[in-house]
């Protein structure tokens, strides 16, 4: 398989699970995860036993099918081990008559392991083993009582593995609850292989980061490129607009159904399709090794979703390059995403029509070669020819047209009329230096007395603003503005960058058009643009703040 040596989580990990023994495992994607337990479990299974001896939970359907292709893979010379994978979106009776061939190991997402459970066509009880891969992400994704069903529906003497990313609450609480003395193998960020990563963030625009896309896309001569936002209607959003321009682009994230899912993936894999415009949690199942770039056209909404991003591409000793478009004040939230990951982020601009236009004309002309040798060019030399004389005949006296002015026409004409209308893109301020140029610190402290703070700047003294009730009046509105009302407030740790974050990721709002923001106790007022408080109290409304549901309503 092309295999040299074992990564740090695989060294750390096979010893302990062919040893039989529990074991927590802390490893982000891109470490080798998979054949860290796939290796051990094909080792452990016997295969003179039809029974299932080991379940491997997965969050996705594609990291399920991911398993379980890689785990066929390390299998291939392994006669009687059998492998199955099953989750939501395929038909369950071909699931149920593959069941009947009685695998050993069984690949599968909570939800359709608990369907056949509750039909009987699977039995836990002569597992071996059991093992969630991503178990942080099944428990974001809402399967925390399946997992508890799975997991007490199991013999209490197995092996159980939890894999993990992360280490939150949840997993600890887990881990406590099931595991029996459990080895801790704990493989830090630093050791991931991002050094062949060079990463670069760029400060944009809201409504300037399609332009600003499409121009790396040309610039950089992109081929095969994963582009990232946090949330599906982005992804569909940002996917049309793209096919709209020309680019070969397809979305994937949890709304679409399965075969639709596989085949874009498919598609992917194989080149057919360029850019692949994704969810973090849709993205889980992509292992795909010559992706050149991953761009965050949002702003990750993590430290630790950066670092499973930007390890999608520069895998398999290539060298890869990670682009992060960042509006207004998230630069602020990208300067702990770099402290997180320990990480060189510098700085870059976005590409000017000048270095779209070379190239795009270098592209072109370097696709020339092959067509400089073919055997058929007398045809077209001699059109050529006879287009230049008529054309000189035709043309005043004081002009002349060369072989070499037609060959720029044409190279022109190849670039489509849409591009030479394009416009250079109208530079950003780097936000920190706009606000040290304003110096608006002191007037903000003032608002703050009333328990208001502009977007643009937060309290000097550092204070989440006031929790004692004031009057529904407050600061005056300014002119042109809507003041909207939210149910989140102090009370749930809300601080004004999460407003402002908020409304901008579900509206075309940007960070500099929001206005004062009040936030008391149990609720939060905050001044938008009088045209856009519709579509702010639409798309806001059921979204989450932190972790409770917001409601938004505008001040009557």
């Amino acid at each position: 398989m092309g295999f040299e040596e074992a990564t740090p989580i695989q060294s750390e990990s096979i010893p302990h699970i062919l040893g039989g023994v529990d074991m927590l495992g802390q490893a982000q994607t891109g470490t080798g995860k998979t054949c860290a337990f796939g290796i051990p479990v094909i080792e452990r299974v016997d295969r003179d036993d039809s029974r299932v001896q080991f379940l491997i939970l997965a969050p996705t359907r594609e990291l399920a099918i991911q398993i379980a292709d890689e785990m066929h893979a390390v299998a291939k010379y392994k006669e009687g081990i059998r492998i199955l994978a099953v989750y939501g979106g395929q038909p369950i009776d071909r699931q149920i008559l593959a069941l009947k061939k009685r695998p050993q190991i069984i690949v599968g997402t909570p939800g359709r392991v608990m369907d056949h459970m509750r039909r009987k066509t699977l039995r836990l009880e002569t597992l071996s083993g059991i093992i969630l891969d991503e178990a942080d992400e099944m428990l974001n994704m809402g399967f925390k009582e399946d997992i508890d069903t799975i997991l007490e529906s199991t013999p209490d003497e197995i092996q159980k593995v939890f894999f993990s990313a992360t280490m939150p609450k949840s997993i600890l609480e887990l881990t406590q609850k099931y595991l029996r003395e459990p080895v801790h193998v704990r493989i830090a960020p630093k050791q991931l292989a991002v050094e062949n990563i060079s990463q670069f963030y760029i400060e944009v625009r809201e409504s300037n980061k399609l332009e600003v896309l499409c121009r790396l896309i040309e610039s950089e001569r992109i081929k095969l490129a994963l582009v990232f936002c946090n949330t599906k209607r982005k992804v569909d959003e940002v996917c049309e607009k793209l096919a709209t321009r020309g680019y070969s682009a397809e979305a994937l994230h949890g709304d679409m159904k399965q075969p639709l899912r596989t085949r874009v993936m498919n598609r992917f894999r194989s080149g057919e399709v360029d850019l692949l415009v994704a969810t973090d949690v849709a993205a889980r199942g992509i292992d795909v090794d010559d992706i050149e770039v991953v761009i965050n056209y949002d702003l990750p909404q993590d430290e630790e979703y950066y670092v499973h991003r930007i390890g999608r591409t520069g895998r398999a000793g290539r060298s890869g390059k990670a682009y992060t478009f960042v509006v207004g004040r998230e630069i602020i939230e990208l300067k702990n995403i770099q402290h997180y990951a320990k990480a060189n982020i510098a700085c870059a601009q976005p590409p000017s029509l000048t270095e779209v236009t070379q190239s795009r004309v270098s592209s072109i002309l370097s696709g020339l070669k092959d067509s400089l040798g073919a055997d058929d060019l007398a045809y077209y030399v001699e059109a050529v020819e006879q287009y230049l004389e008529d054309l000189n005949v035709e043309s005043p006296a004081d002009s002349f047209y060369t072989t070499a002015d037609l060959a720029a026409a044409l190279l022109r004409l190849s670039m489509g009329e849409q591009f030479h209308q394009a416009e250079e893109i109208e530079p950003v301020v780097p936000y920190l230096e706009h606000v040290a140029r304003n110096n608006r610190y002191q007037s903000s402290y003032n608002n703050s007395k009333a328990g208001f703070f502009t977007a643009d700047n937060d309290r000097p003294d550092g204070k989440r603003g006031p929790s004692d009730k004031k009057s529904r009046g407050g600061k005056k509105i300014e002119a042109g503005m809507s003041r909207l009302f939210l149910n989140v407030g102090s009370d749930d740790n809300v601080l004004p960058q999460h407003i402002v974050k908020a409304v901008c990721s579900h509206s075309s709002l940007t960070g500099k058009q929001i206005g004062a923001i009040a936030i008391y106790g149990r609720y939060t007022f905050v001044d938008v643009p009088r045209e856009s408080a519709d579509e702010v109290v639409k798309n806001l409304t059921g979204r989450k703040i932190g972790k409770r549901p917001v409601r938004a309503e505008k001040q009557k």
